[in-house]
């Protein structure tokens, strides 16, 4: 027999890509699916303070009629048999046999034995759904959490994951697993980051127990992420069981600092949960009550530099609070002027203040200052896997001044270009 880890690592992961134009047109977002690599015990650190949460921004209630399909302006479907990279059985509909209403508040999704379709090892024999939010909802940092009844049976694998948005081939982009489990497992929820240098058999996971014997297909159970600058931190049921932050990446790069979009799925086998066997019954479902989306106001997440052109730091003229204080380039001293957090609202924040685009304007040049924070567009951000930091209601990126590198050159909002000037790093 296999060790457990070895096997793992003999694990090896596909992606193909779709081109965004055919993905809104309607095609499948063909992804890796989702993994969880050795277990590893209930983490023995101290238990950090919960992030504070904000606002929902986003949510499916499942509310709709018994039999309908999911939401089309929230999920999409992935779709087909090739095997997803890890020799999964299954084929993925778009099917309301595989995902549907039930009239009674929830989604569920049904993996069934049969055919009618062509897999990668010949007529395949089963079918399911994943269902992902990728051209309808993607976000950098908050709290995602779902409520769910999983499935129990040899050989199935249903996941809530998220995988980075952007052009870049997984892992480049990042994967965040928030619930996996596998049939043979009925008490383990595994939580897992992958990323370069950590993904597949060396990802960085962690495992979750239910006490006392309880399985998860016995009752309903609330799988969450606070997701914040630096930190992404695991709960079942509100109980902590994972926190992790780029020191325990052994000095590879943390990829988690940008929009990604979240993904349901079951999946029929694998190299990782094994293959249906004389014990496996079906059909088998998981049942969604809902999945939210929240802002987080504040939590684990600590400020940190934004460097930038020649190194040098995003800074708040002066240290001075007021506001209207312009923002400029400077060398990085470590002072508070220089320390920038991200609370999971779109905003960047320092000295109490939000980045802010004077007056709210869209044209190239506009000067970029600090101001109380007060939730408009002109205070929204958003970091891309480019490395631009983006003010969406300009669609202009955060730009150093006439390229120009010397202390006190102020910053602007200007249209993107890909230049050096509009790169940033958020440390």
């Amino acid at each position: 027999m296999i060790p457990f880890d070895l096997l793992h690592r003999r694990r090896r992961r596909t992606v193909v890509l779709l081109a965004a134009g055919a993905l809104l047109a309607g095609s499948a977002l063909i992804q890796p699916s989702a993994t969880a690599t050795t277990a590893q015990p209930t983490e023995s650190r101290a238990v950090a303070a919960p992030a504070a949460v904000g606002p929902i921004v986003w949510q499916d209630e499942f509310n709709a009629p018994a039999g309908t399909a999911p939401d089309s302006s929230k999920w999409r479907h992935d779709i087909g048999g090739h095997g997803w990279g890890n020799n999964e059985r299954q084929y993925y509909t778009n099917s309301t046999r595989n995902a549907a209403h039930d009239g009674n508040g929830n989604m569920v999704i049904t993996a069934r034995r049969e055919g009618g379709y062509n897999c990668h090892y010949g007529p395949c024999e089963y079918t399911s759904a994943r269902l992902l939010t990728a051209g309808t909802f993607t976000r950098a940092y908050g709290r995602f959490e779902a409520r769910l009844k999983l499935p129990r049976t040899q050989g199935l694998w249903p996941a809530f994951w998220m995988l980075g948005d952007g052009g870049a081939q997984w892992p480049n982009n990042g994967e965040i697993d928030i619930m996996e489990n596998i049939g043979r497992e009925p008490s383990n929820s595994y939580g897992t980051l992958h990323g370069p240098g950590y993904s597949a058999g060396t990802a960085i996971s962690s495992r979750y127990t239910l006490p006392n014997g309880q399985q998860f297909a016995d009752a309903f159970h609330t799988f969450t992420i606070d997701w914040e600058p630096n930190v992404v931190t695991w709960y079942v049921d509100g109980i902590q069981f994972a926190r992790k932050t780029p020191a325990d990446l052994n000095g590879n790069p943390w990829v988690f600092n940008h929009p990604f979009f979240m993904i349901m799925n079951v999946a029929v086998g694998g190299y990782w949960p094994g293959y249906p066997d004389g014990s496996t019954v079906m059909p088998q479902t998981m049942t969604i009550d809902w999945v939210r989306v929240s802002s987080l106001t504040s939590g684990g997440g600590t400020g940190g530099q934004i460097t930038g052109l020649a190194g040098k730091c995003v800074d708040v003229a002066g240290a001075n609070p007021a506001d209207g204080t312009s923002v400029q380039l400077y060398d990085c001293n470590g002072t508070t002027a220089q320390q920038w957090t991200r609370p999971g609202d779109g905003t960047i924040r320092a000295l109490g203040k939000c980045l802010d685009v004077a007056n709210g304007a869209t044209a190239d040049g506009t000067r970029v200052q600090i101001a109380t924070c007060n939730g408009n567009p002109a205070q929204q951000w958003t970091y891309t896997a480019a490395r631009d930091l983006v003010n969406p209601q300009a669609n202009k990126c955060l730009d150093v001044t006439g390229n120009n590198s010397a202390n006190a050159t102020p910053l602007q909002i200007w249209t993107c270009t890909g230049g050096p000037n509009q790169k940033w790093t958020l440390t």
